[in-house]
């Protein structure tokens, strides 16, 4: 058992390494249906589960302490990407089916919590505004509402339960509707000139983007801002009051950076490559911490958790077509929002781009956009559902 704080750390990083290589290394379609972080948590519950890794004084500090360094400075860095001056662009049938998604998504969660509530474990309102953090932004906006609310981690598992099996679904099917755009276009009367005219722009700054080769230099400047920012962050939240489970010195932290994100990302700091690759390691290893304190054995009401999902999707995908009537929204700003939301930057530009490649890009920014609004949104449902 082991009961070192820096060999956990080490196992832990190690094993987030291992399945990010192979991830990446594989040609699996399985891949494609079950993400790198999904396998992280499975893989460190399972040590957790058997033994190997043990609770002591040096292992609880320095999961504490290494997870609250970087959540952080993980928001941070990939909110560089985010310049939300490029979300106006869209124009304003994109923005209505992003906040239309996240409108359907929020009272999804409200709906089922309320049906379902009599059979959720204790706390699970914890865990479901984690999972809405996910659906409303990206696996990263979990990670960090999970720090921000202190969920425990077997809780914290369902949310990751749902996240794997009703995620993959919804994606399949939102990837199965494409061929049928022209006829779902028809009905809603949609009209997609304008996207048109705004991808051809965005792929421009896109390409320009692509063409630095990221160095040494980049990469240690990245994370000196990130390490950096993220010290200040959690000196200045330290000091600002607290009020109730929401609103603690870790959200004031995370709110501090994600200001930080956005300005700098209007400046030519969000010039330089290699953030969301930064990102997304510190991402693994988070993933990695949290998994490390979880436990299989109370896993056994999962079922109950996949059927919410479910239901949650399916009240998304009513409020989204009657959106689609009212508005006139067309198929792919309806499938991008949708993605923008509950794939986030893993699976929007990929719909984006089985539309057409000059799309592309603004799956990309609508998935940073939900980088940036996705905590927020996850904390506001949390907030919800301890109301009810």
């Amino acid at each position: 058992m082991i009961q070192e704080g820096f060999l956990y750390l080490g196992i832990m990083i190690g094993l987030a390494g291992l399945i990010a290589y192979i991830e990446k290394s594989s040609d699996s379609r399985f891949f494609k249906y079950v993400p790198g972080i999904i396998l992280i948590y499975f893989a460190g519950a399972f040590l957790k589960t058997i033994g190997v890794l043990g609770d002591s004084e040096s292992v609880d500090n320095t999961y504490g302490t290494v997870r609250d360094a970087i959540l952080p400075a993980l928001i941070l860095l990939m909110l560089l990407n985010c310049d939300l001056r490029k979300l106006i662009k869209l124009g304003p049938k994109m923005l209505i089916g992003y906040f239309t998604a996240v409108f359907s998504i929020i009272l999804g969660f409200v709906v089922t919590y309320l049906i379902f509530k009599g059979l959720y474990v204790t706390d699970t309102w914890q865990a479901l505004g984690a999972l809405s953090g996910s659906w409303t932004g990206g696996s990263a906006n979990m990670a960090i509402i999970q720090g921000i609310l202190d969920i425990p981690e077997n809780i914290f598992g369902y949310a990751l339960v749902m996240d794997t099996i009703n995620y993959s679904t919804w994606v399949m099917a939102m990837f199965w509707l494409v061929p049928f755009a022209a006829v779902f276009n028809r009905w809603a009367k949609a009209n997609t000139s304008h996207l048109d005219e705004v991808s051809k722009e965005l792929i421009e700054e896109e390409e320009q983007k692509q063409n630095e080769k990221t160095s040494f230099v980049h990469l240690m400047g990245l994370i000196a801002i990130g390490i950096f920012g993220s010290a200040l962050a959690t000196s200045i939240g330290g000091l600002l009051p607290s009020y109730g489970d929401i609103i603690s010195p870790l959200t004031w932290t995370i709110f501090i950076v994600s200001i930080a994100g956005v300005l700098l990302a209007m400046t030519r700091v969000s010039k330089i490559p290699g953030s969301m690759d930064i990102a997304n390691v510190f991402l693994y290893i988070v993933i990695a911490l949290i998994a490390s304190r979880a436990d299989f054995s109370d896993f056994w009401q999962a079922p109950v958790y996949i059927i919410s999902g479910f239901i949650i999707l399916a009240i998304h995908a009513l409020i989204m077509a009657l959106a689609a009537k009212v508005f006139k929204l067309d198929l792919f700003t309806l499938g991008v929002s949708s993605l923008a939301n509950i794939g986030g930057m893993a699976s929007a530009p990929l719909l984006a781009g089985a539309y057409h490649r000059a799309l592309i890009p603004i799956g990309v920014v609508m998935a940073l956009a939900g980088s940036f609004f996705g905590t927020y949104f996850g904390l506001l449902t949390a907030q919800l559902l301890s109301f009810l």
